[in-house]
């Protein structure tokens, strides 16, 4: 299968630019032969917690519905971050639509993140459960930026979800550019997936978003990444061949001690 990572800017507050950009990428994917295309952390809203309590939006009424119509008019599977109103509570979330513009998983990002400039806590409500989805003969785990500091994700989403490819939607700012990097590597090989890392760039309010997205493979190899201050598609084939393969070579899920851990 054929996936790509949309690496963008987005206008804080508006949802139609961004997802008129979205589309646009979507656009240029689809002309490529991608199958399904991810796109970072909140690309309805931007990143800004005043301006995500101002505008998130229901499930229904956000920014859903349109992605559901460029994915059914496309015959492309999106992966997006979005915000989730549902209440009087606020979620940072992710969801994944078929080809056929269907709403097929859901996540609700589990671990906020409290490092300086930012603080997620007096925004959001934290996401209780992961998710996961088959698409493609693969199996997809849904993360969320801050996700990936938490290795305990990804590797309940490897055991319990038999997950084979993990999809990361960010909005990881510059000071820690190579933390990025090396816990994107590190979740895939420890984990022998691939791992799909759309992130922004661009600056909103004061916070400047360090790009390099990647697509790793199972062994940890970068087939496909993009700069850290540039708009960019970037595309690669995902294989169960490949898969297979690494864990062939290594059975480290074999391997793991049970009985202690």
């Amino acid at each position: 299968m054929k996936i790509a990572a949309a690496q963008i800017s987005c206008l804080l507050a508006d949802r139609q630019a961004n997802l008129g950009k979205v589309r646009d990428f979507s656009v240029r994917a689809k002309k490529a032969g991608v199958e399904l295309i991810v796109f970072p952390e909140m690309i309805d809203t931007g990143y800004s917690m005043p301006v995500i309590q101002e505008h998130a939006a229901t499930w229904n009424d956000g920014a859903v519905p349109e992605l559901q119509e460029i994915a059914k008019e496309l015959s492309l599977a999106i992966i997006a971050g979005v915000s989730e109103r549902d209440g009087s509570r606020i979620y940072n979330a992710q969801v994944l639509i078929d080809a056929n513009g269907g709403v097929v998983a859901r996540y609700r990002k589990t671990h906020l993140v409290t490092a300086a400039p930012l603080d997620e806590r007096p925004c959001f409500t934290a996401g209780d459960a992961f998710a996961s989805c088959e698409i493609g003969g693969f199996n997809l785990g849904l993360t969320i930026c801050y996700d990936l500091r938490f290795p305990e994700v990804c590797r309940a989403l490897a055991v319990e979800h038999e997950v084979n490819v993990f999809i990361n939607s960010s909005a990881w700012p510059f000071p820690r550019l190579e933390h990025l990097r090396t816990l994107a590597l590190a979740r895939a090989i420890e984990n022998q997936c691939y791992l799909i890392l759309a992130n922004r760039v661009g600056t909103d309010e004061g916070v400047t978003f360090c790009g390099t997205s990647a697509i790793i493979d199972p062994y940890g190899v970068i087939v496909a990444a993009a700069s850290a201050d540039r708009e960019e598609l970037i595309e690669a084939d995902i294989s169960n061949d490949v898969i297979e393969s690494v864990r062939s070579r290594m059975a480290v899920f074999d391997h793991r001690r049970q009985d202690l851990y």
